[in-house]
């Protein structure tokens, strides 16, 4: 019971600093339109928002590793496995510019939804292909703006914690529009907080890490296929070398 009593309590923060924190969203996108195309300080301030509720955990601090691949000007086509619901608030704590794709039901969220909105996240209706042509049209447009796009390929998270299959989507769009991949492997979330579950389950190591970007001369003569092989094959190397640092530690 009192492990639940926790996962309540922050749930209950979380809703009543949202009542707060939109208003000052829309106020910040409102201000900054005219000049900032790209919403850029809209989304450090829902970067903040979001790491807070991390920050206020501290059973969900997470040690991060590659922080200098990520070089700030560039546009990247950003992938990362998915194992929590914990995983976007995780990657907002990297503070760097991207869009990311969730699916519409999330949008539909009061406060939280709105932002997304407001910061031209893009939205998937999953397994509805008139859904997904526009996730990619509207991906296509955001990445040629210069927004770094983040996609999680398998599409859902895990029950297990391990990379599951990988959907096509995020490398298409990385090789035509000839952008580097961005992978981000993270490790604990799953064990934090799992997929239909709300009971907190004590301190965690959680652990990120940015791999180098892969450039696209470097798979530009590979299929997508192949591509996507690629990439998780790597990401799936390094969740296991992240996994086995959490056993030997004990966490």
């Amino acid at each position: 019971m009192k492990n639940k009593l926790v996962v309540i309590g922050w749930f209950t923060f979380v809703i009543l600093t949202s009542l707060v924190f939109f208003p000052i969203a829309l106020i910040i996108r409102v201000l900054t339109a005219p000049f900032d195309r790209r919403l850029a300080l809209l989304q450090q301030f829902t970067c903040f928002w979001g790491s807070l509720y991390t920050w206020i955990m501290p059973a969900w601090k997470a040690r991060v590793e590659g922080r200098d691949n990520i070089e700030k000007k560039e546009t990247y086509m950003v992938i990362s496995n998915h194992q929590s619901l914990l995983d976007i608030l995780m990657l907002f704590t990297l503070f760097f510019h991207f869009k990311f794709v969730s699916k519409i039901e999330i949008f539909k969220i009061p406060l939280i939804g709105w932002n997304m909105y407001l910061n031209r996240y893009i939205r998937l209706k999953r397994g509805d292909k008139k859904s997904i042509a526009k996730m990619m049209k509207d991906a296509e447009q955001s990445l040629s703006e210069g927004n770094s796009i983040l996609m999680f390929p398998e599409g859902t998270r895990s029950f297990d914690g391990k990379i599951k299959a990988f959907k096509p989507g995020a490398f298409i769009m990385a090789k035509k529009m000839k952008l580097p991949i961005l992978p981000i492997v993270i490790s604990g979330t799953n064990a934090a907080l799992p997929k239909h579950d709300i009971d907190f389950h004590g301190r965690q190591a959680i652990r990120i890490r940015i791999l180098e970007p892969v450039a696209y001369e470097r798979f530009e003569d590979l299929s997508v296929d192949e591509l996507s092989d690629l990439m998780r094959n790597k990401m799936i190397r390094v969740l296991d070398e992240l996994d086995s640092m959490q056993d030997i530690s004990g966490a």
